[in-house]
Parts: C-alpha cells; structure tokens; sequence
C-alpha cells in the first residue's frame, strides 16, 4: 500500500490558525478569571509624619464597601488625624463607629511621653476630625478652624487669670483686648485674684461677664 500524502499546504495553515485561535481564546478566559477574583479597593491612602522625614501607606479602599460575613453592608469609611504623642501620627481610615481608642491603636498607640488620661477613649469620632494625644502636663493646643470636634473630647485648658498674658485672656468669653489690659493692670495693682468674684471689681465686668466665665476661667 502507498504512505499516505502529506497534507496540501492550504490544509496545514488552517489548522495552524485554528490552534492559534484557540490558544487566545484560552489566555482570555484566563485573564477573565483572574480580574473577576482579584479583591476589590486595592487603592492606598498615604499616612504622612508631621515631621516630613516618612512616609507609609495603609490599606485603603475608595470603592463603595462590600458586605460583612453576615451579608450586612459595612459601615462607611471616616479619615481621622491623629497627632500629639502617638507612635505613628497621620491621616487615619476607620469605620464609621469607630471609637477613640480605635484611632489610638490605628496611630501605633501612646507614646511613653502621653498624658492617657487626657482622651476619652470611649468616644465616638467623627469623619474629618483632628485627634490630639497631649503629653504629660502640656495643654492641648486649640482645634484649627474648621476642624470636626465631638462630644467627649477633654474640654480646654482654663485660663489662670494670675498668670495669663493678655492674648491669654482674649480667649475668654466677652474679654477683648481693652478689657484684659484692665484685669493686667487690676492684678499689678492689687495682687493676685482670689477668688472669680473679684472680677466685678474691674472696671467694665459685670455680672453677666462674670457667669459667662466661670467655666474658662480658673484663679
């Protein structure tokens, strides 16, 4: 019997554009496969250090948050600034919910220098809040303006009407620069204040000045 002919030409160059066919149909499928089990959000945010010197990135997501384990929708995502002294202070992600203690912990915690006694830990935060851990007898500084505040945080240093400086005692309620050149010059004077009461006894104080800073205003 004769050995069979070898294909024609036209024969074997379909066949070879077919398994070529095939072959990319394949890759694609396998391109499609891997998109659809990549995980979703895999976008950073940067956590930048006040001082300048470094800089990390913390896992973030700007997509829309996927459900829990339960099939319940995740709580909304918050950033939260944290400063002061914590080991890593910047510009946190949370949930929404989230409580101090968790942007606390979120910043590498305390450092030995902090003051714990100062935050309340159990507060909720807020979406676009400034977070400040002072250190051990240092007054924390007043919040920008602007800045998101919420109920919980520890209320502001008072004013020491003995050992404030003028720009001190602006800060009061109803207290303008005229006025607090006046409870300088009453202290000169007479000596330290006493007791609040004796505010009356400055030219321009009256009682309604006087109950207005009974909580800002310390002797």
């Amino acid at each position: 019997m004769d050995a069979e002919s070898p294909p024609p030409a036209r024969a074997r160059l379909g066949i070879g554009v077919g398994a070529g066919i095939v072959i990319v149909l394949a890759v694609l499928v396998v391109a499609v496969l891997v998109s659809a089990l990549a995980p979703r959000g895999s976008s950073e945010v940067l956590v930048t250090n006040p001082g300048g010197a470094t800089s990390e990135s913390i896992s973030d997501s700007t997509a829309p948050p996927g459900p829990d384990a339960d099939g319940q929708a995740a709580a909304p995502v918050i950033f939260v600034h944290v400063l002061g002294q914590v080991a890593k202070p910047g510009l946190y992600e949370l949930r929404e919910g989230a409580r101090v203690v968790d942007a606390v912990a979120a910043a590498g915690g305390y450092t030995a220098e902090a003051d714990q006694a100062q935050l309340n830990l159990a507060r909720v935060v807020v979406d676009g809040e400034q977070l400040y851990a002072p250190a051990v007898g240092e007054v924390p500084p007043q919040p920008p303006e602007g800045a998101a505040t919420g109920a919980g945080d520890s209320a502001p240093a008072a004013v020491d009407l003995n050992t404030a400086d003028a720009a001190a005692l602006e800060t009061l309620p109803r207290i303008g620069p005229e006025t607090a050149k006046k409870i300088i010059d009453y202290r000169d004077e007479h000596g330290p204040f006493t007791s609040l009461d004796q505010l009356l006894e400055v030219p321009g104080i009256g009682q309604k000045t006087l109950d207005g800073l009974r909580d800002a205003a310390v002797v």
